[in-house]
């Protein structure tokens, strides 16, 4: 069924122009976290240990979420939600949120997905705090 006034090439020529990759989001939270991060420690808000402490902890979460999608594949032991979000809670949250963009695990399990922001904002409030009580 055609359309008047449709053109099928236009159509065509549009569906195989390459996109350009956008940033994704994903990887813009965990940037900027990371950034005010160092930002803090620059200025002596936080110790310097504290960024290498999220650089690692983010990691070992990315390689966690990549060893639990392997399992996951092929039918072998889980890695169990409560040790992924207790890496995500103690700092690793954003390895672990680029982990599941990059990876697609975990992202469409809505009570993974609400647990895993809640222990973001508990992460954060709990940095928030040290900062202002530090």
């Amino acid at each position: 069924m055609r359309y008047v006034g449709s053109d099928r090439a236009a159509t065509t020529r549009r569906a195989s122009t390459p996109r350009r990759r956008s940033v994704r989001p994903q990887f813009a939270v965990a940037l900027a976290f990371m950034a005010c991060v160092l930002v803090l420690a620059f200025l002596g808000e936080v110790p310097a240990w504290t960024v290498g402490g999220y650089a690692a902890l983010s990691g070992v979460a990315f390689l966690t979420y990549r060893a639990d999608k392997a399992a996951a594949r092929q039918g072998a032991r889980r890695t169990p939600e409560s040790t992924l979000h207790g890496i995500d809670l103690l700092g690793g949250w954003p390895g672990g949120l680029v982990a599941r963009h990059v990876l697609r695990h975990k992202t469409t399990k809505q009570p993974f997905r609400t647990v895993f922001w809640v222990t973001v904002v508990a992460n954060c409030a709990a940095l928030a705090a040290f900062v202002v009580v530090g």
